[in-house]
């Protein structure tokens, strides 16, 4: 199989804090990869490395064949990245958002089929803060899929959506997938981990401790359950993350 993307050995620490030690994974075409972990554990910030947003400390990253901080303006006509948080401005209105992301890319995806396909159709002339939170995760799903990207990064996919909407963000993507698009995705949603993962990463303290199938992390678990396994692997006492 083709591979997409390529971690090895990265490393980046804030004074004394590991912030990430020594993480290594690698991503094929049409694969999906979950990075999970409680917050702080360290996944944004191998995020921020893989897109050469940040500076590892060592370690190696190959993103679609490239480097990432030495290629970031060919790689951002290939890529997609959806964040839980963002800086639009909130007075731009959704198609207006839309219009200037489309027009970064060459070959960019008709964005008002991307908005019919999520539900926000009647919203194209609203402002994006008179949107609702789930109507603004969509949005930044959208923006995410606009450059018809090869490899999508999503941070927290369906935060905000109720469950019906969650299961059809699903749907697409899937459909996505079967096309060939490469995700990585962070959640703490683990139904969505097993609808939508292939492979698994689970972290703690900067560091991969389980890397595999679902199937195999409950597996090599006391517990028959991906709830309950990840919890045994973090060591969590709370559950931060919800079942539907």
């Amino acid at each position: 199989m083709e591979e997409v993307l390529k971690v090895h050995g990265v490393c980046k620490t804030y004074g004394p804090l590991k912030a990430v030690d020594d993480v290594s994974f690698s991503l094929n075409r049409g694969e999906v990869l979950g990075l999970l972990g409680a917050n702080g554990a360290g996944k944004s910030t191998v995020l921020e490395c893989i897109l050469g947003t940040k500076e590892m400390d060592s370690g190696t990253v190959l993103l679609l064949g490239e480097n990432p901080r030495a290629n970031r303006k060919q790689l951002f006509q290939r890529i997609g990245v959806q964040f839980q948080e963002s800086g639009y401005q909130d007075k731009i209105t959704v198609a207006e958002l839309c219009e200037v992301t489309r027009s970064l890319y060459r070959n960019g995806k008709n964005y008002r089929e991307l908005l019919v396909r999520f539900g926000l159709e009647d919203k194209a002339g609203s402002t994006v803060n008179e949107l609702s939170g789930g109507q603004k995760q969509r949005l930044f799903i959208i923006l995410a899929l606009i450059p018809d990207p090869e490899i999508v990064f999503l941070d927290e996919l369906t935060t905000g959506l109720d469950a019906r909407a969650r299961r059809e963000v699903w749907k697409y993507l899937a459909q996505l997938k079967a096309a060939g698009l490469s995700m990585l995705m962070t959640s703490h949603f683990m139904d969505e981990v097993e609808a939508l993962c292939d492979i698994i990463g689970i972290m703690k303290h900067g560091k991969i401790i389980f890397k595999g199938t679902v199937e195999e992390a409950i597996a090599n678990s006391p517990h028959s359950r991906l709830e309950e396994a990840y919890l045994w692997y973090t060591d969590e006492e709370v559950c931060v993350y919800e079942s539907i």
